[in-house]
């Protein structure tokens, strides 16, 4: 049975990268383009694995993480964040909010599938 991943980032271009990537090794695979749009999905759907991206207007993806977190049905799903943002403490800010991991942009097709290959159970 194929995986589902949702792919959350306001550049429709990196969405559609990420996506055909990702369906590309199998995948099953859903976008959204910012975390309000992310947390409607997630309500009526479950996901293996989430990819947020960070900076998006209407919820940014460290409230997404933390809204997440926040159900049970999520406690246990690898969420991992795909930014342009590298420093320190916004890693630290991720792994507070219960980020399973961080990777910067611009992202290596054959990486993400690396790390989606080692979280996704």
């Amino acid at each position: 049975m194929s995986k589902k991943l949702l792919v959350v980032d306001d550049s429709p271009s990196v969405r559609q990268m990420v996506e055909m990537t990702l369906k590309g090794a199998g995948y099953e695979v859903k976008t959204a383009k910012d975390g309000q749009e992310a947390l409607g999905v997630c309500r009526a759907e479950r996901f293996d694995f989430v990819l947020t991206d960070q900076n998006m207007p209407n919820m940014d993806g460290l409230t997404l993480i933390k809204s997440l977190r926040a159900m049970s049905s999520f406690s246990g799903v690898p969420l991992i964040v795909l930014t342009t943002e590298a420093s320190d403490e916004m890693k630290q800010k991720g792994k507070a909010a219960g980020a399973t991991g961080w990777m910067v942009k611009p992202f290596e097709p054959k990486k993400l599938l690396e790390v989606v290959a080692k979280v996704v159970r």
